[in-house]
């Protein structure tokens, strides 16, 4: 189940961010890319958001992934969901931050106006969980490292 996880992941490229402060949740819609494994989800944003307040202060997140776009009408029954369960992480190594910029903007170029502002930060979702739901009542749950 793990490779349809990946491949779900793989086939798409935004999410749904929810990060939390106070209690409250936030929810953002995000652009991504991942590492090869898919264990890492990279994102950008700009550090003056309510978003990465919340990633500072509460580094538990939950990503969502799904197919609605391409499950309408009668396929909705078949509409996949992905939740990642995961850990924000600061990347403080210049040449990784530059590096993942490029994989960012490769995959995003709209982006690029916005990660040359000074407030652009990447940062970095490590996953600890993945729940698939497959269709109405099919779920997977899977951990990992």
């Amino acid at each position: 189940m793990l490779e349809a996880i990946k491949a779900l992941i793989k086939s798409r490229d935004v999410c749904v961010l929810s990060t939390v402060s106070g209690g409250e949740p936030h929810c953002s819609l995000m652009s991504y890319v991942t590492d090869d494994r898919c264990r890492e989800f990279y994102m950008i944003t700009l550090t003056g958001t309510k978003k990465y307040r919340n990633l500072e202060g509460n580094s538990a997140v939950s990503l969502l992934i799904d197919t609605r776009e391409e499950d309408v009408d009668h396929r909705r029954k078949d509409i996949r969901a992905l939740t990642v369960s995961g850990v924000f992480q600061k990347m403080e190594d210049p040449l990784e931050q530059e590096r993942v910029m490029r994989q960012l903007l490769a995959r995003h170029p709209h982006l690029k106006e916005f990660a040359e502002s000074s407030e652009a930060k990447v940062f970095a979702v490590r996953a600890k969980a993945f729940q698939l739901l497959d269709g109405v009542s099919r779920s997977h749950f899977e951990e990992v490292d």
